[in-house]
């Protein structure tokens, strides 16, 4: 196959190699075990993005994480990056998470890592490499891979970009955190999961996986069948939201998302196609809502995670598949 294909011939790639299966490894979360029931076909996870008009620092949305009833957390690097800063050991946030029975399965960064530039790519690594030191202090296994500083660009060479990600991969095997390829719907690069899948397989790196998120592959205009393609090891992390009627698609930005199943997203199909794949990861609530922000934010996190458990169960999974 030749390097320079054009969009629509590196689509078609591939949606060959999608059908030939995404990875035959299972990878399982290297965190402590959690408290989850064998019932619990997911575990759940807190973004913090969903209270972040309300300003609270680290700690605190730990705490509130905790008191809402999430299995996990998913904080925002500068987030953590203010507290160190400001005098706040890493050691004892890695504890206070511990101790509230938390889990970190990702978190949120925006290095560099894709751009055609020589420098700003490096300067990119960089960064990366500095989140996913203080991401592991802290007890953290994963890290957002977005497509920061392409978002834009709507040449960019997708072998290119698999070649930037498996660079990537191997620093996040150094550093023990695993960077996952987020999709961007509003973005002209890596906004389909036909283009991101294709970034993850063609890296060829055995820990390679996707960051989907319900609102993006809308915005980005994919279909939701092709989750179903997607096997258990491809997605370990799921952002899961929800999106209404109006505005239109083309109109639609991040402060639209709504609590699952307060929108016309098809989640019950979403979840049952995830599941049948085999995927037995983490649902995080992420959501950019400015009404939600006006809120008491446990008033929120709490009504999140009923909402979210609540379009599980609407979509009435397979309980003979136990959970991982």
């Amino acid at each position: 196959m030749q390097t320079n294909l054009n969009r629509r011939e590196l689509l078609a790639a591939t949606g060959t190699a999608l059908a030939a299966g995404f990875s035959t490894t299972t990878y399982a979360s290297t965190s402590p075990a959690r408290k989850r029931s064998t019932a619990e076909p997911f575990g759940y996870c807190f973004n913090t993005s969903t209270i972040r008009g309300q300003k609270l620092g680290i700690v605190e949305q730990i705490d509130l994480t905790a008191k809402a009833g999430y299995d996990s957390i998913e904080p925002w690097m500068r987030d953590i990056d203010v507290y160190f800063q400001q005098g706040g050991s890493l050691s004892d946030l890695r504890k206070r998470i511990k101790d509230s029975g938390l889990t970190v399965e990702s978190a949120i960064g925006f290095a560099q890592w894709i751009v055609d530039d020589d420098q700003k790519r490096q300067k990119g690594l960089e960064q990366a490499k500095r989140d996913m030191d203080t991401l592991r202090q802290i007890g953290g296994i994963r890290i957002a891979a977005p497509p920061t500083g392409a978002t834009k660009q709507s040449d960019l060479n997708l072998f290119e970009a698999a070649k930037r990600y498996r660079a990537l991969l191997k620093l996040g095997d150094q550093m023990g955190v695993v960077p996952q390829v987020e999709v961007w719907g509003f973005s002209k690069s890596l906004s389909r999961l036909g283009e991101s899948m294709f970034v993850a397989i063609e890296s060829g790196h055995p820990k390679a996986c996707l960051l989907p998120d319900v609102y993006h592959i809308f915005k980005g205009g994919s279909d939701f069948a092709g989750l179903g393609l997607l096997s258990g090891s491809a997605v370990q992390v799921f952002h899961v939201n929800d999106y209404p009627a109006n505005p239109p698609r083309e109109t639609m930005n991040d402060s639209h998302r709504v609590y699952p199943g307060d929108g016309v997203a098809p989640l019950s199909e979403i979840f049952r196609s995830m599941h049948q794949a085999g995927f037995r990861g983490v649902l995080s609530l992420e959501l950019f809502n400015k009404e939600y922000w006006q809120q008491d934010p446990l008033v929120v996190a709490q009504t999140g995670l009923r909402k979210t458990k609540e379009a599980v169960l609407r979509a009435k999974l397979d309980q003979q598949t136990k959970a991982v």
